[in-house]
């Protein structure tokens, strides 16, 4: 007498695809995302000053020299 598995048995076997696809798609998603923010430094990198300042992109932090009105007027005064 043959020996035959049913469909139930069949599909009991079979591992469910889902989970590599949702991996598959984790890993795309992560590709797209380092590119895009890739794309963009190298847009911003090409932008002037006066651009960058348009898109409100904030200054980079660098001394500023801060003089207060009349700074000048007492330093002359005192030689």
């Amino acid at each position: 007498m043959a020996h035959t598995k049913t469909g139930e048995q069949q599909a009991s076997n079979a591992r469910p695809l889902w989970p590599i696809l949702n991996i598959m798609a984790v890993l795309i998603a992560a590709a797209r995302a380092k590119w895009q923010a890739r794309a963009t430094r190298r847009a911003i990198a090409e932008l002037s000053h006066d651009q960058l300042a348009d898109i409100g992109w904030p200054e980079a932090r660098r001394p500023v020299l801060d003089v207060k009105a009349g700074a000048i007027a007492n330093l002359m005064s005192m030689q």
